[in-house]
C-alpha cells in the first residue's frame, strides 16, 4: 500500500469538506491504485465551523493541517501557497495530483502551488461563473480553472463557460455534484436529528436562514434592511436563525442583535453541524440564504429558496430548482413568501448527475488519468 502513487485532497472551508468527503470514501470503496492524504489548510477553522463537521462527515483522519488562519485575501492566499508548497517539498515523493474544490482562496493557492510544481490539478466544480468579479470566489474559480489539467463539471453551465473561455474539450468532464453525493449518503441521519421538533416547530411551519457573505453583511445599511424584513417574516411564520461568526459579529458591532433578540418568533442559533442544518433545511418552509451549496441543496429537497444575492454561479438552480434571486428587493421577497405559504411555488425538476454518483466517477476517470497501471478508457468510465 505504501508503494501507491499518492493523491493529495485539499479543504480549506467548510464548504470544501462535503465535496472532499465523498470524493476520499470512493477512492476507498473502488480500491483505486493511489492512496489519498487529505490536507487542512486551516483557512478556516473553528470548532463549530469545522470539527463538527469534520466529524459528521467522517474526515476524521486528516493528514497534514497547515493552521493558515485568517487574514486579508492576498496575505490569507500567500500564506497558503507558502504552508503548502513548503508541506510538498518535505513529502519523500511527489504525488501524482493535486484534487481542489470549489472557490475558497485555498483552492487557487494550493492549484497555483500545484501547477508551478508541475503537479497535475484537478478542480470540482469547474465552470461555476456568476459574472461577478466583485466577488474573489469568481477570481478564484476563473484563475483555478485555467491552470488546472482537469475539470470536473457539476451543472450544464459550467461545461458552456468553460468552452468560451477556451478550455480544451478533453480536459473537461461532466460527473454531477458531489454535494448531493454527501447529501445523499447522509439525509437518513440527518432527518433523525428533529431539530424543529427541539424548537417547538412543525415540519413546514417555519423559515430557515442561513447569511454571510460580505455583500450582505458588512455594511450596516444593508444588514439592517435584513434585519428588518426578518422581523416582519417572522410575523407570519417562525424565522430559525443559525448565526454565522462573521454575521454575529456584524450584528453586535452594528447594535442590530438586540433587535433580533427581542422577536420570540425568530430563534437565534450558534452555527450548527452539516445534519442538525440538512434536517432544519429538509423540514422547511422555506430557505432565506445568500450561500451557494444551499440553493443546491434545496433544489434537491424540492425546498423553495429565496437567495438574497443579485447573480449566481448556480444557474440550474434558478431553471431547474426551486431558487429565486431576490437581492435586496424585500418587497419582491415578501410577495414570494405569500405564494410560498399558500403552496403556489415552482417545484424542482431532475438534474444529471445529481444522483449520489459523482464522486465514483471522479475517482473512475482519475485512475485512468492519473494512475500508471492499465485501467478502463475513458469513455467506459463515462458512461458507468
Amino acid at each position: 500500500m505504501n508503494d501507491l502513487p499518492e493523491i493529495i485532497l485539499v479543504i480549506g472551508a467548510r464548504p470544501n469538506f462535503m465535496k472532499v468527503a465523498p470524493i476520499v470514501r470512493a477512492f476507498a470503496e473502488q480500491n483505486a491504485p493511489f492512496k489519498t492524504r487529505v490536507i487542512h489548510t486551516g483557512q478556516h477553522y473553528d470548532v463549530n465551523m469545522s470539527d463538527i463537521f469534520l466529524q459528521e462527515l467522517g474526515l476524521t483522519e486528516i493528514d497534514a493541517f497547515l493552521e493558515v488562519g485568517s487574514g486579508t485575501h492576498g496575505l490569507q492566499t500567500a500564506k497558503v501557497m507558502e504552508a503548502f508548497e513548503r508541506h510538498l517539498l518535505s513529502r519523500p515523493q511527489i504525488p501524482s495530483g493535486i484534487v481542489v474544490v470549489g472557490d475558497v482562496n485555498s483552492t487557487l493557492a494550493c492549484a497555483l502551488v500545484a501547477a508551478k510544481l508541475e503537479i497535475p490539478v484537478a478542480h470540482v466544480e469547474a465552470g461555476l461563473r456568476s459574472k461577478d468579479r466583485r466577488m474573489p470566489e469568481e477570481i478564484n474559480r476563473i484563475t483555478t480553472d485555467a491552470i488546472s489539467d482537469v475539470l470536473f463539471v457539476s451543472e450544464p453551465s459550467g461545461e458552456h463557460w468553460l468552452r468560451k473561455e477556451g478550455i480544451p474539450t478533453e480536459k473537461i468532464f461532466y460527473v454531477g455534484n458531489v454535494m448531493i453525493d454527501t447529501l445523499v449518503k447522509l439525509l437518513p441521519v440527518a432527518l433523525r436529528q428533529e431539530v424543529p421538533r427541539r424548537l417547538g416547530l412543525n415540519t413546514n411551519g417555519y423559515t430557515l436562514v442561513t447569511i454571510h457573505r460580505p455583500a450582505n453583511v458588512d455594511h450596516k445599511n444593508h444588514l439592517q434592511e435584513i434585519v428588518d424584513f426578518l422581523i416582519d417574516l417572522a410575523s407570519r411564520v417562525p424565522v430559525v436563525f443559525p448565526v454565522h461568526p462573521r454575521t454575529s459579529t456584524r450584528l453586535i458591532e452594528y447594535g442590530l442583535l438586540p433587535t433580533l433578540q427581542q422577536v420570540p418568533e425568530i430563534h437565534l442559533m450558534k452555527p450548527l453541524g452539516y445534519l442538525e442544518n440538512l434536517n432544519l433545511m429538509t423540514e422547511a418552509q422555506l430557505v432565506l440564504t445568500d450561500s451557494g451549496g444551499i440553493q443546491e441543496e434545496t433544489t434537491f429537497l424540492n425546498v423553495p429558496c429565496l437567495t438574497l444575492r443579485e447573480n449566481t454561479e448556480r444557474p440550474v438552480t434558478l431553471t431547474r430548482g426551486t431558487n429565486v434571486l431576490v437581492g435586496r428587493n424585500f418587497s419582491q421577497a415578501m410577495e414570494l413568501v405569500e405564494l410560498i405559504r399558500k403552496d403556489k411555488f415552482k417545484n424542482t425538476y431532475p438534474i444529471e448527475g445529481w444522483d449520489g454518483h459523482a464522486a465514483d466517477r471522479i475517482v473512475k476517470i482519475l485512475s485512468h488519468l492519473w494512475a500508471p497501471i492499465e485501467v478502463p478508457s475513458v469513455s467506459e468510465v463515462i458512461s458507468v
